[in-house]
């Protein structure tokens, strides 16, 4: 570990005996848990530039708004500025670190079957969004073009598809014809009409930091910080709450949709008051749709093309991950009645 202490020399922390454990609950970046004692005091991360190439975008977004993130039932994160007055570090071989505070007794979850959770999920993703609400969009940076974009996703995966092995196309012949099934239907949707708010774009449940009592903190993983609509950070929290199983769950009859975490989501959401226009409200229940469908047709695009993007233990797991999302968007596309009365009476 003799590395990542040289790394800790660069930032304006005091110099102790730090331990290091790696924390692989993300797919993109690198990232350790700083100790002293056994005691938690920092994240380290290195920031995968294969994904976030915009390192300067990055960096302009996170200095804006994470100031801004104080409430008093929010915690604030705070990057450790570097002997120079920065907030990140190049090393010679151009990876870039970061140093963060640790939020003591803080967890996380990947899936959760309580209520409490799922209704605090929605209270801090409502707070999140309620803080910024008058922020000026047009200050942020676009760091990952298109993110959310389905057209654009599509595209992505048709190219894929024309040059993908001829096993990998078989072994994905059901994900192929899902998304072909399904397309139009979500192309349809017009993000346009709706307006423009500082998104985090990865609002699944585990970058979401609880107490031990589960009360949620703050959000976590703020690298995807940029304009966007309500439905990207709705529907995303939605596909990992409402569903007790696993992201990469192999046995597809464990994929539900359970309401009563939806609804406890929704009570969650509702506490921060009337924030949403009507026309956000009206569409609130597809995006639990489309969120799912753009992870599941990123990580079937990923398998496609052998794996280049995320982090995968096995060869197959992308796959596995598309079809555990895309039977979540059809089960999303089931609940629509369910979900669509919901929001009209907890959002009033």
């Amino acid at each position: 570990m003799e590395k990542l202490n040289n790394i800790l020399r660069n930032f304006q922390i005091p110099e102790q005996p730090y331990e290091f454990e790696t924390i692989s609950n993300g797919f993109i970046n690198d990232t350790y848990l700083v100790s002293v004692n056994k005691n938690p005091t920092f994240i380290l991360q290195r920031i995968n530039t294969n994904v976030f190439t915009n390192i300067g975008s990055l960096i302009h977004n996170l200095d804006l708004v994470l100031p801004l993130l104080k409430h008093q039932h929010y915690k604030s994160i705070t990057l450790a500025k570097t002997v120079s007055g920065d907030s990140f570090i190049k090393t010679g071989n151009n990876d870039i670190w970061r140093l963060m505070t640790f939020i003591k007794d803080s967890v996380v979850f990947n899936t959760t079957t309580n209520l409490k959770v799922a209704y605090e999920a929605g209270r801090i993703i409502g707070l999140f969004h309620k803080i910024l609400t008058n922020f000026d969009t047009d200050q942020l940076k676009e760091t990952l073009p298109k993110f959310h974009r389905i057209g654009f996703r599509y595209e992505q995966f048709k190219e894929a598809l024309e040059k993908a092995k001829p096993m990998n196309i078989e072994n994905a012949k059901k994900a192929i014809d899902f998304v072909e099934e399904n397309i139009s239907m979500l192309n349809g949707i017009n993000v346009d009409e709706l307006p423009v708010r500082v998104c985090h774009n990865d609002t699944k449940l585990n970058n979401i930091l609880f107490s031990k009592d589960h009360t949620s903190l703050c959000l976590i993983d703020l690298d995807t910080i940029m304009k966007g609509t309500i439905l990207y950070d709705f529907g995303d929290a939605v596909r990992t709450i409402a569903n007790t199983a696993a992201e990469d769950e192999r046995d597809l009859s464990r994929i539900n949709f359970t309401n009563e975490l939806f609804d406890s989501f929704m009570d969650g959401l509702a506490a921060n008051g009337n924030f949403l226009s009507q026309k956000e409200k009206d569409l609130l229940s597809l995006g639990v749709v489309l969120m799912p469908f753009l992870h599941g047709i990123r990580a079937l695009t990923d398998y496609l093309e052998n794996n280049r993007y995320y982090k995968v233990a096995y060869e197959t797991q992308n796959l596995d991950r598309c079809f555990s999302l895309f039977r979540f968007a059809q089960l999303a596309i089931n609940n629509q009645l369910h979900m669509k009365k919901s929001i009209a009476e907890k959002l009033v």
